[in-house]
């Protein structure tokens, strides 16, 4: 083995435990502190907003394609501002 392959195998060494050390700080952040599989505080809020973005988008669409009278829009837009 010459010195060029040395240093290639030097530095291919160095990428992969880089890639494995982000991959294991990805892992760390999508878990809680104690690492024991539960989401964090910030996963927790992001999934109750994407709960609450998927409700509004049920009741837009509801609103497009129902034909309710004027009131019952009204009323309806009302709950969404709201939330």
């Amino acid at each position: 083995m010459g010195p060029f392959s040395m240093v290639v195998a030097i530095i291919f060494i160095l990428m992969v435990g880089r890639v494995l050390q982000e991959r294991y700080r990805a892992i760390g952040r999508t878990r809680g502190a104690d690492g024991a599989g539960y989401p964090s505080v910030d996963a927790g809020r992001a999934n109750d907003e994407v709960r609450q973005l998927k409700e509004r988008v049920a009741v837009l669409e509801r609103l497009i394609t129902d034909s309710h009278g004027r009131a019952d829009l009204e009323r309806q837009i009302e709950q969404l501002r709201d939330r």
